[in-house]
């Protein structure tokens, strides 16, 4: 018989995958492309709202509305990237946070103007539900479906921002845009299928997120706490970073809860003030 806090480690674990989809495409917009989309979650929450209308209304299967989340979500953000962002891209950070931040008020009255304010409920497939029994400790088999999409998701991204030409022409049009224009880089369309990425998969975190933590239209706000945390726990622009920092917050939340509910969700503010402390450029940041 395996032990208590083995299933809570792996609760935990999974929840982590779960804010690790939340948080990747900032951890690129971010801190790759050094621009601070605080309507980050809005994408997310368009990717929820998109599988749950192709779910309730046209019966669509669960993996079915998965890649749509994921790329209506992308061409939503390369509209605003193309129409909005672009414009802000050498403004100042209170400039973007202000833009960025006025279009997260927007998507959350628009969302409760169309879906209404109430918890917007799905059906998961059968074989999605129940729980695995593995040495006596139950195993949430959507919890593990959302760990091989975690790891999967990693390293995808490591692959492609490392190994492949697209991610060398991205590391060099944000090293230095006037060189990169100089080699023969198209810069505005390396930044644009980057946003475009980064948004699809905060669209496709969004789709997974509603049989964990359910969706309304305060999920643009209340999630991106938690991306931030993320983000900052992590370290701009590391890949690797945001997975460790969402694998430690994702823990340590489910820790927190179930070992020290007087605390409730405060946990993980500890664990990031403490992270920070000892590395105020965050876990895998540059200093």
């Amino acid at each position: 018989m395996l032990p208590p806090a083995l299933g809570v480690l792996f609760d935990g674990f999974a929840y982590g995958m779960l804010l690790f989809l939340l948080s990747v495409g900032m951890t690129v917009t971010l801190g790759m492309m050094n621009f601070v989309n605080l309507a980050h979650c809005a994408f997310a929450m368009l990717g929820g709202y998109v599988t749950v209308t192709l779910m309730n209304r046209f019966g669509w299967p669960f993996f079915a509305t998965l890649p749509m989340a994921f790329l209506i979500s992308a061409f939503v953000s390369v509209a605003f990237e193309r129409v909005l962002y672009r414009r802000l891209y050498r403004a100042s950070d209170l400039d973007q946070v202000l833009l960025t931040i006025g279009i997260a008020f927007i998507s959350v009255a628009a969302a409760a103007w169309f879906f209404g304010t109430i918890q917007q409920p799905i059906q998961m497939p059968s074989y999605l539900r129940g729980s695995l029994n593995f040495f006596g400790l139950n195993i949430s088999v959507y919890r593990l479906f959302l760990v091989g999409t975690g790891l999967a998701v990693t390293l995808l991204l490591a692959f492609a921002l490392e190994y492949t030409r697209f991610g060398a022409q991205v590391r060099a049009a944000v090293d230095n845009q006037r060189m990169a224009r100089g080699l023969g880089i198209n810069v505005d369309r390396t930044f644009a299928v980057t946003f475009a990425v980064g948004s699809g998969f905060a669209g496709l975190g969004g789709a997974l997120a509603i049989e964990i933590v359910g969706l309304d239209p305060s999920f643009a706000f209340t999630y991106l706490v938690y991306v931030l945390i993320v983000v900052s726990v992590g370290g701009l622009g590391s890949i690797a970073g945001s997975f460790a920092a969402a694998t430690l917050i994702g823990i340590s939340d489910i820790a927190g809860k179930y070992y020290v509910p007087q605390l409730g969700a405060f946990l993980i503010y500890l664990v990031m003030i403490a992270v920070l402390m000892w590395r105020p450029a965050g876990l895998f940041g540059r200093r």
